[in-house]
């Protein structure tokens, strides 16, 4: 992988981190200022609902954060963009696709086949 790409990724994953940060922090203050506030329970109804809501999407993102930091520790050991389960190097077009990526293609769909099966048992 060229440097230059390397650097793209990085950025990608930087911005990306950034965002979920920040958006994890609205939805904090929200969540504070809702508690504080004195509203209706029609209102309160539905900005628990709101609640239920993000606080899933912050679960997700929770998730897609620690992706993100084990990718930029890749970067930084030379070993970003190698595949978990068969050390074989991860397409560019994957990477830049999902550049926090732990797994080639190949290997994805066969995580995702073992999954499948688990489910159905």
């Amino acid at each position: 992988m060229r440097q230059s790409e390397l650097n793209n990724l990085k950025t990608i994953l930087l911005d990306r981190k950034k965002a979920i940060l920040d958006n994890n922090s609205i939805h904090k203050q929200t969540m504070e200022h809702i508690q504080n506030s004195h509203i209706n329970e029609v209102d309160y109804a539905a900005m628990q609902i709101r609640n239920t809501l993000d606080s899933s999407i912050s679960q997700r993102h929770l998730l897609e954060l620690e992706y993100i930091e084990q990718a930029l520790e890749k970067m930084e050991k030379d070993i970003y963009g190698i595949c978990e389960m068969c050390d074989e190097a991860i397409g560019i077009q994957r990477l830049k696709a999902k550049p926090h990526a732990k797994y080639c293609i190949v290997c994805r769909k066969i995580i995702e086949k073992d999954s499948k099966e688990k489910e159905q048992k």
